[in-house]
């Protein structure tokens, strides 16, 4: 068993144990490896394993990745995600090249993507990305405009909008790490509440996963304890 194997199983009983703690079906919670910064060869390992989606923040370094996969491996059929903050000018290759857009920040950035998607696709799913720590360097709508941006996204064409994401302040302590969780969801069911057919919470990576998992998480987005620690090219 390779490393990236190993990993994931040990990945795969986390998350499962912490679903059973909050009651839940772990089927409910799905893995989302966030491949950035790795190499094809590492997500070729990882599919190879029976993960099939993949988050990436760096689009340059996806869509190459992307290509060099269908190139070595066409018979994998992988799920893309891209997690990473979204330039104007880098909408075109986010909607021709993945199935998810977690990081969606602003009204501007959905229309771009609904009118840039091609038509021999399916509708780009969408998460709407909230500052839920409502911190000055984060991006996200804030708290208290969310129903307004999200409401408007649910009427473009070419788009799903399926749920919430958001990156919390970090914390140590779980139970502080819960409560922006807390807040997320209850957002998140304000929204079905006023007619939005939601499903997903986009929330918890490898070091707040529990926390996550505990207040309603569907996709938790784990990187370094599948794949290593990341090296950045300076």
């Amino acid at each position: 068993m390779s490393p990236i194997s190993h990993n994931l199983q040990a990945v795969r009983e986390r998350i499962a144990a912490g679903a059973r703690t909050a009651l839940r079906d772990p089927q409910t919670v799905q893995l989302l490896a966030v491949s950035k910064t790795f190499g094809a060869d590492a997500v070729v390992d990882a599919a190879d394993a029976g993960q099939r989606a993949f988050g990436e923040n760096y689009l340059q370094e996806a869509v190459d990745k992307m290509a060099s996969i269908h190139a070595f491996r066409p018979d994998l059929k992988l799920e893309w995600h891209f997690i990473g903050p979204i330039q104007s000018n880098k909408t075109r290759p986010i909607a021709e090249h993945f199935d998810w857009v977690h990081s969606v920040d602003r009204e501007k950035i959905a229309h771009r993507l609904s009118e840039q998607r091609p038509a021999n696709l399916p509708a780009l799913n969408i998460c709407l990305q909230v500052n839920i720590s409502g911190e000055d360097t984060k991006s996200g709508v804030a708290p208290q405009d969310v129903a307004a941006v999200a409401k408007a996204i649910a009427r473009l064409p070419n788009l799903k909008l399926r749920g919430l994401m958001a990156i919390p302040e970090p914390a140590d302590d779980v139970e502080q790490q819960r409560a922006p969780f807390r807040k997320l969801r209850q957002l998140f069911e304000q929204l079905n509440e006023e007619g939005l057919a939601l499903d997903t919470l986009s929330m918890g990576m490898s070091a707040d996963m529990d926390a996550a998992i505990a207040e309603g998480a569907t996709i938790v987005r784990v990187g370094t304890a599948i794949f290593g620690q990341r090296t950045y090219a300076k």
